[in-house]
């Protein structure tokens, strides 16, 4: 298998030959809802990636001619109701369920809150509780790639391992066992936590996609795990603080490859 240096290392080289390709022009919505943490962190991340990130208010009536969308972390209207039930009938929100469903299938990447926002939007399957020891967590997560060929994730490989930081209090994912087992039969379970289950999730599930496999959520942060010196610590001497990055170059081999 591939070593994770030299995994960094190709995927580095792929943001800079996207960068030196023109591809800055490819735009990524990154939404901000009230509440909304990490924003400018998934905007980092995508132009570290070799795109351009465009700001989108979750209050907008149109999502402009972007090319994915990015939902990001953080508490949402604090959370109340549910995390991510109001966010789900912000107007914004309408146009990018219906984006995703629509034919040219725009790809839609919930980080965390984002992530239960779109089981909120029932672009998702499923829902997100609170952890099962009922206390919010932040820690270095291992995960495994359980599906390579999202829109998201496609410069990874099926059974890698990465390392991304997870910090969460409603991060419990769960659906009844006839969901559970056609997610697992689908291929859609696309990650899931390796040595430690963090909240409890069903069948260890990290992250799942929609059938088409544009629309992926994820409960870690893959933002946070973006460039050398600023994310997860090496293991064994090898450098784990870019491993997040392949979410945001996958994207844009997805819509440079003209598969949006």
């Amino acid at each position: 298998m591939t070593s994770i240096p030299l995994i960094g290392e190709a995927i580095a080289v792929a943001a800079d030959a996207y960068g030196a390709r023109g591809l800055a022009g490819a735009k990524i919505g990154v939404v901000t809802f009230p509440g909304t943490l990490d924003d400018r962190d998934a905007a980092r991340a995508v132009r570290l990636a070799g795109g351009t990130a465009v700001p989108l208010w979750h209050a907008d009536s149109e999502l402009g001619d972007v090319d994915a969308v990015i939902i990001p972390g953080g508490f949402s209207y604090g959370d109340y109701l549910r995390a991510g039930a109001i966010s789900r009938f912000a107007p914004l929100m309408s146009k990018i369920i219906d984006a995703a469903n629509s034919d040219a299938k725009l790809p839609v990447l919930g980080i965390c809150n984002g992530f239960q926002i779109l089981t909120e939007s029932h672009l998702l399957p499923g829902s997100m509780i609170k952890n099962d020891h009922l206390k919010f967590i932040c820690r270095d997560q291992t995960l495994r790639v359980e599906n390579a060929n999202t829109a998201w994730t496609v410069d990874y490989t099926d059974g890698q391992e990465i390392i991304v930081p997870l910090k969460n209090q409603d991060g419990q994912y769960i659906a009844d066992e006839k969901t559970l087992d056609a997610l697992e039969a689908e291929g859609r379970v696309v990650f899931r936590y390796v040595g430690f289950n963090p909240n409890g999730s069903r069948r260890d599930i990290a992250g799942i996609s929609n059938a088409a496999g544009n629309v992926v959520g994820l409960m870690p942060h893959p933002e946070h795990a973006v460039e050398t010196g600023f994310g997860p610590e090496s293991l064994n001497g090898e450098p784990r603080d870019t491993d997040g990055l392949g979410f945001f170059t996958s994207v844009l081999t997805k819509i440079v490859g003209g598969d949006k």
